[in-house]
């Protein structure tokens, strides 16, 4: 199994861009989405290097821009925050206006490969009649009958 990495981009125009390095050729293909990113670029692996692509695994690494836009139930602002960054700066770096330093990248990566080990943690229940209620103690009298 060949591990190679994936860099995709989102250019102005909504489409992402993808390139890989292999031997001495750099390839590079458009797409929608990263999985269609993934298929064309095994498909030109094949075609030009003669590699299977069940032979291939990507790693794949984002540009902000494009991370946002694939992964948006990411909030863009709550990671803003946890990595000490002004929200709108982040948006900044999100919309691709402005371009985080590599030390700054790598302190946005951390803080979303954190959020992912929270979430592996994450255990879920279902609770079928609701949550449980107070038992309330019910006190029983004792009755005794004479008999004489």
């Amino acid at each position: 199994m060949k591990k190679l990495l994936l860099v995709i981009e989102k250019s102005k125009d909504g489409k992402l861009w993808g390139r890989v390095k292999f031997d001495d050729d750099l390839i590079v293909d458009a797409a929608v989405s990263s999985d269609e990113l993934e298929k064309k670029m095994k498909k030109l692996l094949q075609r030009f290097h003669q590699v299977e692509p069940s032979e291939i695994k990507f790693e794949l690494a984002y540009d902000l821009t494009a991370l946002f836009s694939q992964k948006d139930f990411l909030n863009v602002s709550a990671i803003a925050l946890k990595a000490g960054i002004s929200p709108g700066l982040m948006r900044q770096y999100v919309a691709g206006f402005k371009y985080p330093s590599s030390e700054r990248a790598k302190a946005i990566e951390h803080i979303i490969n954190s959020l992912g080990r929270e979430l592996m943690k994450i255990k879920i229940v279902v609770v079928k009649n609701g949550p449980p209620s107070k038992s309330k103690s019910v006190k029983h009298k004792a009755t005794t009958k004479n008999t004489a």
